[in-house]
């Protein structure tokens, strides 16, 4: 019996264990800075241009970011290649790929005076609005860390699909809610320039976002006049 009662204490150990490892919280996978592999020349291209220096603005995000190439490239050219800005916006990129572009060289050589960043839409079909805007939030703090004299104008998060009661929407709303607790009045700036692109019923139309995510022409006219005195304060 004496084996029998050395190993008792033994199986409860690891039961007690499991128990314990179980009752971690799961890691966020919005926070977890990973790589895209289809990405990594336009990411070093990204770092090549950094390496340059003389950038004094920074719009970082996903395609709607990089949509100022395509469909905003008129009013980019207009607005922003005056001011020294650099678009590193890359299509499907969600918070932890960001993340890990701001880790690995999308800011080695530069200190913007100003970072536009808007992102977080391509989480939404993945993670909860909390785990979004940790991600935000780890991004806002890496930028910090890096560039400390930096100030970062902090997009809500576009508003998608055509009605307000759309589930993407509502937990669009939920994120923005939470990352607007990240301005400080000094260093971030948080601005919802959303309710911009709706029509007073709260619906989203084609002729602002074609596929009622990305946008037009208009949809990028109306993202620069919206962010431009705000923008123009943070470059003084």
């Amino acid at each position: 019996m004496k084996p029998l009662t050395r190993l008792v204490p033994c199986v409860l150990l690891s039961l007690l264990g499991c128990v314990a490892l179980s009752a971690q919280p799961a890691a966020n996978p919005a926070t977890n800075p990973v790589p895209r592999n289809d990405w990594m020349v336009q990411h070093e291209g990204f770092n090549a241009r950094a390496k340059k220096g003389d950038v004094d603005v920074v719009f970082l995000g996903d395609s709607i970011t990089a949509g100022w190439g395509g469909a905003g490239k008129t009013i980019w050219a207009e607005r922003y290649t005056p001011l020294k800005a650099a678009n590193f916006g890359i299509g499907g990129d969600r918070t932890q790929h960001v993340l890990w572009r701001v880790q690995n060289g999308n800011f080695a050589g530069i200190t913007p005076k100003a970072v536009v960043l808007m992102i977080g839409t391509n989480n939404t079909g993945s993670d909860t609005a909390p785990q979004i805007a940790e991600g935000v939030e780890a991004i806002v703090k890496e930028i910090q860390t890096l560039t400390p004299k930096t100030k970062i104008l902090l997009l809500a998060v576009f508003p998608r699909a055509e009605k307000s009661d759309n589930p993407a929407r509502v937990k669009i709303g939920q994120i923005n809610e939470i990352i607007a607790k990240l301005d400080d009045g000094q260093k971030v700036f948080f601005l919802d320039i959303g309710p911009k692109f709706l029509q007073p019923d709260g619906t989203l139309t084609r002729d602002i976002m074609p596929d009622l995510l990305h946008l037009s022409p208009a949809g990028y006219k109306i993202w620069a006049d919206a962010i431009q005195d705000k923008l123009t304060e943070l470059l003084k």
